[in-house]
């Protein structure tokens, strides 16, 4: 979808990415170019929003063994063997769903990171920094997951 007012256009489209893991990031940077191409803005932003309260939206550098430093360190910071009120469903009775599985750790590691992103568009162009990428960060489990992407400018 594409509006135009006054010169200015957003462009919304959206990514559905699945896990292979948890915790496991997940580069969308290509994804989130081609929208961009597709919108045709010269110069704006880019906002990239998880709809996910345990899937979450980070820019860092795409290296195998920092990855594999942040999993762990999400890991140790909220441990999914740590206990969890949320995860006592004989308590427990708000926001509750059929498939519902222990993951009071995937939300407590998810305060720590963003909900979304937002990156400087100039000249067609996503302004990342050498080293950065776009991530989806899965904290839960392996599903299907929708991450938003709008293209605000001109």
């Amino acid at each position: 979808m594409v509006l135009s007012a006054a010169s200015v256009k957003v462009c919304t489209d959206t990514l559905t990415v699945t896990a292979e893991r948890a915790p496991h990031f997940i580069d969308i940077t290509d994804q989130v170019e081609d929208i961009l191409r597709r919108a045709a803005v010269a110069h704006g932003m880019a906002v990239i929003y998880s709809r996910h309260t345990t899937a979450a939206i980070k820019i860092n550098e795409h290296e195998p063994e920092l990855l594999k430093d942040m999993e762990a360190m999400l890991g140790r910071l909220a441990s999914p063997d740590a206990a969890y009120f949320h995860n006592n469903f004989f308590v427990r009775t708000v926001n509750m769903e059929e498939d519902e599985l222990p993951n009071g750790h995937a939300h407590c590691q998810h305060i720590l990171l963003n909900t979304s992103e937002t990156v400087p568009v100039i000249n067609g162009r996503l302004a990342l920094g050498r080293y950065q990428r776009i991530f989806v960060i899965e904290l839960d489990r392996p599903r299907p997951r929708e991450i938003m992407v709008q293209i605000v400018g001109s």
